[in-house]
């Protein structure tokens, strides 16, 4: 028995290498992460049938109670046995595959055993089918990614072979040779082809480990790239955001080459082959328009299938993804490669991945243009109420001019046509130039000025090279309206003034507007701007309108800050970090 236990060991390690060995096979290891159909219960029970017949050519003659170390015996005499391994394959197939694969791996293995020969030839093959029979059900129950998966592998194992001695006992003659065989090799055979159990079941739970890491480290890459795209990708699809975009997935791919076009025309393209694939160009494979067509992910692993109209192109293999908003296609994401080897699973996978991910951006982007078009709406319903009021009394003031002072009358018309063409650009735009804000305000306080001469002085200081930045229409001039209407009906020792500026500290643009009126009550100021308020001199929509835009617009970098005494006056400021504005580079060259 102690000499029979290193020759077993020696023999199971053969078992072992051959384990390790199918395990690197890319097949098998895609059947250990799937269900079971047919075609995978067929591959298990010839896999492991194999096993079987490997154990019966590689065990160890037992001849009157000697043991033969022979190697790869064809067939026994009617005095010989074998001390093998076969019922630990037969045992992790069942417990693998169930009970099809356990039974079909122990008929594979145990017809081969009968057809060896030897005096125990029946007693094994039939203890190797009910071993396929047994684990094959406790398969049903087993879960390979248990805590104790590879104990109760080894229990399992061990009772079948113990059940093996059991069923050599009572079945096989002479009686006297039965009980010295199982005397000298059933300590072994337990032993061994539990070990051999327990480290089967490691390897098949390493495959499964590599592949859950492999799925946590493609779910890592894939959130890391959607989440350095989403501010490229909230902007929709044109040509600034999508290259922008493809050189992030590029640089955190494998791929060759990225590129995303809506359903004309390539709008971004970096990496290999930019030469041909040109952005703003049409489409230059037919791959990308059937997949515009069909709205389906396509995968080519050659530059015939491909079908790029460009002779040399270096891109062999691609993978091609639609975009899809609200379940349209509404462009593409295309990753090329220049073998067909680097487009792994694992790389078709993480593609699959952002497809999705990026149609969620992109719906998300669509979703947010339509809450700045509401907004739009709510502007303009609120230009619907304050206009006519506004209207009415320039009119007013034009007519009483027009008898005493017709140049003056001819200047105010002029100014009133000026601001409603202001207000008719304004709402039709998202950002106008800070001028064209500019000279809506200015229309707005030359009608006022002329209502009521010398009330206010109103002062501008407007950096220069500022008068070109986009804002927002309808900022300014809301908040000098307030000013003039709220601030100044408190009589006091100094003359009324509103300031407006405009200018560009600590990397951030800056519009404030400043009045020397009768302030703000504290608790009134901290609503103002954040919600509607009920008021006898108004309600805030104005206030709470432009805090709204602006971060709509820029998002969290945005500011919106009123300060306000009571009896000293009221100083509202718009902040915009230049970068949203102006692109980062822009940004940096504008604060040096």
């Amino acid at each position: 028995m102690a000499a029979l236990l290193p020759i077993m060991l020696e023999r199971a390690g053969i078992l072992v290498i051959a384990a390790f060995l199918l395990s690197r096979l890319k097949t098998f290891r895609q059947i250990i992460h799937q269900e079971y159909g047919r075609k995978e219960k067929l591959v298990l029970i010839l896999i492991f049938g194999i096993f079987g017949m490997i154990s019966n050519y590689t065990g160890i003659v037992i001849e009157h109670g000697k043991i033969s170390e022979a190697f790869g015996h064809s067939h026994l005499s009617v005095e010989s046995a074998i001390a093998n391994t076969r019922i630990m394959g037969v045992g992790i197939a069942g417990l693998l595959g169930g009970p099809v694969v356990g039974i079909g791996a122990g008929v594979f293995a145990g017809i081969h055993r009968l057809t060896l020969g030897g005096y125990t030839n029946i007693v094994c093959s039939l203890s190797t089918i009910i071993a396929g029979i047994f684990m094959g059900l406790l398969g049903k129950r087993y879960n390979v990614r248990g805590k104790y998966a590879a104990l109760q592998a080894v229990c399992a194992g061990m009772l079948m072979e113990m059940l093996q001695m059991a069923i050599i006992l009572s079945v096989a003659k002479p009686y006297e040779d039965a009980l010295e065989l199982v005397r000298l090799i059933a300590v072994p055979m337990i032993t061994i082809n539990g070990f051999g159990t327990f480290v089967f079941i490691l390897i098949i739970q390493t495959i499964l480990l590599e592949e859950e890491r492999t799925r946590a480290w493609q779910t890592h890459r894939a959130l890391q790239i959607a989440q350095e795209t989403l501010a490229h990708f909230r902007k929709g699809l044109n040509t600034e955001s999508c290259k922008k975009a493809a050189e992030i997935i590029l640089k955190r791919t494998s791929a060759d080459a990225v590129a995303i076009t809506d359903r004309e025309k390539v709008l971004a393209h970096v990496g290999a082959a930019s030469d041909h694939h040109i952005p703003l160009q049409s489409m230059s494979t037919k791959l990308t328009e059937k997949v515009l067509e069909q709205g389906k992910i396509m995968v080519a692993t050659s530059n015939r299938e491909i079908q790029c109209t460009h002779e040399g192109c270096p891109l062999q293999a691609a993978i091609v993804l639609p975009l899809l908003v609200r379940e349209q296609v509404v462009g593409t994401l295309k990753l090329y490669f220049k073998t067909a080897g680097q487009l792994s699973s694992v790389e078709q996978e993480l593609a699959e991945g952002l497809s999705k991910l990026f149609s969620n951006q992109l719906e998300l982007a669509e979703a947010e243009l339509q809450r700045k078009l509401l907004k739009d709406a709510e502007i303009k319903a609120l230009q619907a109420q304050v206009h006519p009021h506004f209207f009415f009394n320039a009119i007013n003031t034009i007519t009483c001019l027009v008898r005493t002072d017709t140049d003056k009358a001819r200047a105010l018309l002029i100014q009133l046509a000026a601001f409603f063409r202001s207000n008719l650009q304004g709402s039709r735009k998202m950002l106008i130039p800070l001028e064209k804000e500019l000279e809506h305000v200015k229309a707005y306080l030359a009608i006022e000025q002329a209502r009521f001469p010398g009330r206010y002085d109103v002062v501008f200081d407007i950096d220069p090279f500022l008068k070109t930045a986009m804002v927002p229409p309808f900022t300014l001039q809301p908040l000098v309206e307030n000013a003039i209407h709220h601030a100044f009906s408190r009589p006091g020792a100094q003359k009324p003034s509103v300031a407006i500026r405009a200018f560009v500290k600590n990397g951030n643009f800056y519009m404030v507007t400043e009045d020397n009126g009768k302030g703000i009550p504290e608790e009134l100021a901290r609503s103002l701007g954040n919600v509607a308020v009920d008021s006898s001199d108004g309600t805030g929509t104005a206030l709470w309108n432009i805090k709204k835009r602006m971060e709509e617009i820029y998002g969290r970098g945005a500011m919106f800050h009123i300060e306000s005494r009571e009896n000293a006056g009221t100083k509202v400021t718009i902040s915009i970090p230049l970068d949203e504005m102006w692109g980062e580079e822009y940004a940096k060259s504008i604060c040096s």
